[in-house]
């Protein structure tokens, strides 16, 4: 019976480490998204400078950049928020894993000393 708790602990620690590598993606893709929103951010920020330096020339251009950064704005904060709910899910499902791993830690540390878990019970 020791040994159907030892694959099932093997079972689960993969479990675990696949969770986590699956939140480390969520995290580089929210990372990712973050980034390109920051990158956008200073790149408006050039083209706003360089339009009040020459108004003739970039002035007449920048209103439709403007309109533009704002669309790659509010699809990178799209994208974003639902990171931010997959980077959740993630975490959940992070947690479950672990919690479900433990358990069968305990089951098996009980099973390897019945009589200190008992005598902690006693104690308690």
């Amino acid at each position: 019976m020791s040994k159907d708790l030892q694959t099932l602990i093997r079972l689960n620690e993969w479990t675990v480490d696949e969770r986590r590598r699956e939140l480390g993606d969520v995290l580089g893709s929210l990372e990712s998204l973050e980034s390109g929103l920051a990158r956008l951010r200073e790149e408006l920020a050039r083209e706003q400078h360089a339009a009040q330096s020459s108004p003739g020339e970039a002035g007449f251009l920048y209103g439709g950049y403007a309109v533009a950064v704002i669309g790659r704005r509010d699809r990178l904060n799209a994208g974003i928020v639902q990171m931010e709910a997959k980077v959740t899910e993630a975490r959940e499902r992070l947690d479950e894993a672990y919690r479900e791993l433990k358990k069968y830690e305990v089951a098996q540390e009980n099973r390897t000393c019945p009589s200190s878990y008992k005598l902690e019970q006693v104690a308690a």
